[in-house]
């Protein structure tokens, strides 16, 4: 039941990540930037969604595709701004006013080890993978999905859900998670040692692993602790209309 289950939400996740069907015009811009080991990136998008994924190579790999859903619109007004040194990649998304009608997918590969500084969007989701590095994930509307990764990123958005799933939790960084319309779904393995702090106002709270529960105000906000680590994660999930399931991530074969 519970692997249906998973592939029920994948398959719904994967429908909610596909970009909107803009299509008049399209403009691409990519860039290969070194990035030394240890180093920091960060991204910041209005219109679109973020991927980025984890490699092998001490190097930052940018593709972004700007699209507009009106023919003749000036794709170049819309602006990728690369800040770079040995130690951080900084891209910015710069719209004029007159071309609020201007999406961009952004596409990228970053070392495992780099720290997210800030991932961003307003209108997108963010999704995330193969990143060993802590970080912070934002957007405003749109889903926050982080998978294959280790416990240091957080995310917040505003309206869209939450689904991580962690190898292992990156301690002593406390995780955060917060949206205030949607769900947060956190998969972890089965002995992950973590303090959590659940919230929501309307949406009920589950745990797939064991949780000794420390205290509670009915079902809008639990404490307690899973794993019996010498080391427990601080662990804050945090809703206002959305359900919070904690999950057992399923073993690699």
């Amino acid at each position: 039941m519970r692997r249906m289950s998973l592939m029920a939400f994948a398959a719904l996740w994967a429908a909610s990540l596909a970009f909107p069907a803009w299509g008049a015009e399209q403009q691409t811009f990519e860039r290969t930037i070194p990035l030394a080991p240890g180093g920091s990136f960060s991204l910041q998008n209005v219109n679109g969604p973020v991927s980025v994924t984890g490699w092998d190579r001490d190097a930052v790999v940018v593709r972004a595709v700007k699209t507009s859903s009106q023919a003749g619109a000036d794709l170049s007004q819309v602006q990728i701004n690369v800040a770079a040194s040995g130690q951080s990649v900084s891209i910015t998304t710069t719209y004029p006013q007159e071309e609020a009608g201007v999406a961009v997918a952004y596409s990228v590969q970053v070392p495992r080890g780099a720290l997210l500084k800030q991932v961003s969007t307003v209108n997108g989701a963010v999704q995330v993978s193969g990143v060993e590095g802590a970080g912070e994930l934002h957007s405003v509307n749109g889903n926050i999905e982080v998978s294959d990764c280790v416990g240091g990123l957080s995310a917040r958005t505003i309206n869209g859900d939450i689904h991580l799933a962690f190898a292992k939790l990156l301690a002593p960084r406390t995780l955060n998670v917060e949206t205030v319309n949607g769900s947060i779904v956190l998969a972890l393995p089965a002995d992950a040692s973590a303090l959590l702090d659940a919230r929501n106002l309307n949406g009920n709270f589950h745990s797939e692993l064991p949780l000794l529960v420390t205290g509670a105000y009915g079902s809008r906000e639990i404490q307690g602790r899973l794993g019996s680590g010498s080391v427990a994660v601080p662990v804050l999930l945090h809703t206002v209309n959305g359900a919070i399931r904690v999950v057992a991530l399923p073993k690699r074969t």
